[in-house]
């Protein structure tokens, strides 16, 4: 790493220290030029990817929506806050395991769908038919048959 004071890149390590969250390391450093010290501090960069939605258009991923999706098909359901933030822990975890820039709102919608028929089957039908854009009755039929 570059001195901040002389620029030169003969800089060692002097002291390491992981932070009580465990979460960041702080490097102190010495410049091998100029001899000042100076500190730095190391995280691991996890980023979500963009979503690519059905029309081509990429945005941000956003909690909110995932979580808004998940409330308005969980609403009036026995399903308690916790087991419905443990699906979208899940959700997001695999996001991040993916290891991709991009992911389909479509992936996304299928990965919300096998949550929701962990949870609650009716949820699920409530979601899928709307994420699915059911047409008629037989599109529940055919949904309830897969449940089966």
């Amino acid at each position: 790493m570059k001195c901040p004071f002389c620029n030169d890149a003969d800089t060692q390590v002097v002291d390491s220290r992981v932070n009580d969250e465990g979460d960041s390391i702080r490097r102190r450093r010495r410049c091998g030029s100029c001899d000042k010290r100076f500190t730095t501090y190391e995280t691991a960069d996890l980023r979500l990817p963009q979503v690519i939605k059905g029309n081509g258009n990429r945005e941000e991923f956003q909690e909110a929506k995932l979580r808004e999706g998940f409330f308005l098909a969980l609403h009036k359901r026995p399903v308690s806050a916790e087991l419905m933030e443990e699906a979208l822990h899940h959700i997001r975890s695999k996001l991040l395991v993916l290891g991709e820039r991009e992911v389909s709102s479509r992936q996304i919608g299928e990965w919300v769908m096998a949550e929701l028929r962990k949870l609650d089957k009716v949820a699920y039908i409530r979601f899928a038919s709307v994420y699915r854009s059911f047409q008629d009755v037989d599109d529940f039929r055919d949904a309830l048959k897969d449940l089966n």
